[in-house]
């Protein structure tokens, strides 16, 4: 336990040691400097500067060299330029031209620049070939003096050569030229360099330019335009205006964040944004060093002490924090103190700090799951034996009892070992071992057991069950699985102390696999309950079944539950439930919920371990049951009543016709007809229904809703002649379903029958085939004596009989609206009726139309 406690308390140190080594091997990597880039990048080009209105641009462009000639132009032009730009109102006039060779032009030219008073050359420095040292090149002595100031025009580019700042000052050790940008505001004067010698390039004030965006952000105007005199009067009116060449194959372009090598931008245009940048006092200035290093210190410091501390989901946030609290910093700096803070190796701190400081924690808790993995590795293990570590005269043995196949083979490398009803020749080849091959009702496999091959072959019963046994052979795993074993031996060689994690882990997942999958898969309902008859669990059944989400039954008592469902006062529930507590006894009670019937058993448990005492309870449903016996009952009591009363009926009329055949009469032999064709009808109603429960979709098929309907009609044509009753059928097209035709037929000939049976003599039946989207509609619409409110919920029960249609004489079966219903339903369809006593009644059936894709 001390040894715990240390290693807790030197958590912040081994913590921020690892972090220093880690950032130490990022640093020594090369990559922040690309990231910082990146990041400085991203920033200025997500939120451009905004371009001064106190800057414009004279381009040298494609079109100034088509209208003036090939460069180098006269330097009159360029006075020429200068006086246009001096009569516009031009503040300033910045060159980013060369001019170091004397040219017959200079007078004009230096006049001119006499004349603005305000015109700014550029200087260069450059070495001359070959090997020399790095010299300036200024502009024509007399230039020079016309120059109000003159400017170094390099551009610093970083070490990814892309162009993101500039010195404030550059040249020879002796002077330092002020930037071309900014010349102007140098007083005309070369700043005093420092005392070193005079041949080395000096660099001072570095500042980084965000840019107003791509190439052509600022507005330009070509310069053969200004010297045309198209442009606008204050177009330059109190501007610095800035010369420079755009064409391109001029080489003066810079790579710049906002394009890259894609679309460089020109010199000119680079200065422009320093000026526009430095009128808005937007140029940034980058922190020393020691800044960047102290804020990764902190940052290690703080992360080092307080993550430790943390759960691994808060770690994450605080390392989020972090991360966000130093973004939102260098954000901070750069757009209100125009200050760059390099922040990538504090940034890559706090992103390294959430994979160190988890791992951290897992050796800290390697220690406790060690000392419990001898405990977990000796759980005890709870699985099925695997049918692929069976040997191949076992797996036939348990095949024979469970098949009962018609005949067996089995061979070991050729050699027959058992044999009955087959013969080695009928066997197929068999390519790969544990696939099973079919041979209509012949099933063949082969084994490898170690060095033996087995064949084993059965012969199937030739019945209906024949296809699905042998779906059931294709899923039996019969080979063992060679990629498993290759993994537990990885893993062994990896490291002994997995392979007890991988075997206890496996045993646990298996039991709480086998209890889960057990209970929830069970056919009946189950309830765990504590020692007080609190609910502690309970499977889908309950939840199901009860109409209560799992997390309201959990903590629910039982008596609640089942007082609350189906109340109860003799036995109360509380009773039966606190004796099958009390007195450790089972309990066995009914149980009806939500129109359901259940049994409940109720038996005492006593958990192991803690000795706590508790309630399973057991809940089958015997809906089904019941309703059986309900059917059952009610046959009985049709056979008995419906079935038996005609035939009585009839042996009682045959025995009176034997004991005087001499006085037989026509009516005697008509009732005879009628009570035989009562029995027959009784006896097709019922055999119908029965073939109507058991319809299955294998029995559809394509037919036609209109034919079915003629074909009905016309059935019952003399029934509704005898009643000179009307049956007017009204059609619109040919509607196809998938179903069984004789049985819908048959359905509306009963529905025709008892519209003919219950209308009055000389009306009219009218008959509607329609349809409505997806759905085929049948009307049949009466204008007979209507049904009672109150028998229309049974209408469609079995054996039920409308009251007013007994007392009128009408004895039906009970049976003919039930087989109407059973067919609808089995065609996934839906019946209505519609009646009003003394008005007539309408029944209208809804069946699906079949896809024309399926």
């Amino acid at each position: 336990m001390t040894k715990d406690w240390l290693t807790i308390k030197n958590a912040p140190w081994a913590l921020g040691l690892l972090l220093f080594v880690s950032f130490f091997l990022f640093q020594a990597s090369g990559l922040p400097d690309r990231i910082e880039h990146w990041l400085y990048d991203k920033t200025i080009t997500t939120w451009p500067a905004p371009t001064s209105d106190q800057v414009a641009v004279i381009a040298i462009d494609e079109y100034s060299l088509s209208q003036l000639g090939r460069w180098p132009w006269p330097r009159k032009l360029h006075a020429q330029l200068i006086d246009q730009l001096y009569e516009a109102g031009a503040e300033t006039v910045v060159f980013d031209l060369l001019f170091p060779e004397p040219h017959a032009d200079d007078t004009v030219l230096a006049a001119a620049m006499n004349r603005h008073g305000q015109v700014v050359l550029p200087i260069f420095l450059s070495a001359r070939p070959p090997h020399q040292l790095i010299q300036e090149q200024l502009p024509t002595p007399q230039l020079a003096a016309a120059a109000s100031t003159l400017g170094h025009v390099h551009v610093e580019l970083d070490n990814d050569s892309v162009a993101r700042g500039i010195y404030l000052r550059n040249g020879m050790a002796n002077r330092l030229w002020p930037t071309l940008a900014l010349a102007q505001q140098s007083h005309h004067q070369p700043l005093p360099a420092p005392d070193m010698p005079a041949y080395l390039n000096v660099r001072a004030d570095y500042r980084k330019v965000p840019l107003a965006g791509a190439a052509g952000t600022i507005p330009s105007t070509s310069y053969a335009a200004v010297l045309e005199g198209t442009y606008s009067d204050d177009l330059f009116a109190g501007k610095t205006v800035f010369v420079g060449v755009t064409a391109a194959g001029f080489g003066d372009i810079l790579p710049t964040p906002f394009s890259g090598f894609g679309l460089p931008m020109p010199g000119v245009e680079f200065h422009a944004n320093v000026f526009s940048a430095h009128q808005q006092d937007l140029l940034i200035s980058e922190a020393p060093e020691w800044a960047s290093l102290s804020l990764s210190i902190l940052v290690l410091i703080i992360l080092a002490v307080l993550l430790p501390r943390l759960t691994p989901s808060y770690t994450l946030l605080a390392c989020i924090a972090m991360f966000s609290m130093v973004v939102a910093g260098y954000l901070l700096l750069i757009f209100h103190l125009r200050i760059q803070l390099p922040v990538i190796n504090t940034l890559m701190l706090s992103l390294f700090a959430i994979p160190v400081a988890v791992g951290f924690r897992l050796a800290m808790t390697n220690r406790f799951l060690n000392q419990q993995l001898d405990d977990m590795a000796s759980t005890p293990s709870l699985s099925l034996p695997q049918p692929a570590k069976r040997q191949p005269a076992q797996l036939l043995e348990h095949f024979q009892a469970l098949l009962e196949p018609e005949g067996w083979l089995l061979s070991e490398n050729g050699e027959l070992l058992q044999i009955h009803g087959m013969t080695v020749a009928q066997s197929p080849y068999l390519p790969e071992a544990g696939r099973w091959v079919h041979q209509l009702n012949q099933s063949w496999i082969k084994l490898e057991r170690g060095s033996s091959t087995y064949v084993l072959g059965l012969t199937l019963n030739n019945d209906l069950s024949r296809e699905v046994t042998q779906q059931y052979l294709r899923r039996l795993v019969l080979e063992p699985d060679t990629a498993a074993g290759l993994s537990h031996y990885s893993v062994q060689a990896f490291s002994p102390r997995l392979e007890k994690v991988q075997l206890a882990n496996k045993r646990l997942s298996q039991m709480q696999s086998f209890i889960q999958h057990s209970f929830e898969h069970m056919p009946d309902g189950i309830i765990v309950t504590d020692e007080l008859a609190v609910v502690r669990f309970a499977n889908r059944h309950i939840e199901d079944w009860f109409r209560e989400p799992m997390p309201s039954l959990s903590g629910m008592p039982l008596t609640k539950l089942l007082q609350g469902h189906d109340p109860r006062d003799n036995p109360p529930w509380h009773e039966i439930v606190s004796e099958t507590l009390t007195l450790s006894e089972s309990r066995t009670v009914n149980l009806k919920v939500h129109g359901r019937d259940f049994i409940l058993h109720l038996a005492p448990v006593t958990l192991p371990g803690d000795g706590q005492s508790g309630i399973i309870a057991n809940l089958s449903d015997i809906s089904e049951l019941r309703e059986q016996q309900r059917q059952h009952r009610q046959v009985i009591d049709f056979i008995s009543h419906d079935v038996r009363s005609p035939l009585v009926s009839q042996l009682a009329l045959i025995e009176q016709l034997k004991r005087d055949p001499s006085n037989i009469n026509e009516y005697q032999i008509e009732q005879l007809g009628k009570l035989a064709r009562r029995s027959y009808s009784l006896a097709e109603e019922f055999v119908n229904l029965a073939r109507a429960e058991q319809l299955s979709e294998t029995r559809f098929y394509e037919c036609e809703l209109l034919a079915i309907v003629e074909n009905a009609r016309d059935s019952v044509c003399e029934q509704a002649q005898e009643k000179s009753i009307r049956l007017q059928l009204n059609d619109t097209e040919d509607l196809w379903l998938k179903g069984n035709a004789e049985l819908l037929e048959r359905a509306v000939i009963n529905l025709l029958t008892n519209a003919i049976q219950y209308s009055p003599p000389h009306t009219t039946i009218n008959i509607q085939v329609y349809q409505a989207g997806h759905i085929a509609g049948l009307a049949i619409a009466d204008e007979g004596t209507g049904i009672d409110e109150n028998e229309l919920p049974y209408l469609f029960d079995r054996y039920h009989r409308p009251r007013n249609s007994e007392l009128a004489g009408n004895h039906g079966t009970g049976l003919g609206l039930a087989f109407v219903k059973t067919v609808v339903e089995k065609h996934k369809g839906e019946i209505f009726v519609d009646s009003m006593p003394g008005e007539g009644t309408t029944f209208t059936l809804k069946l699906p139309i079949a896809d024309p894709m399926g």
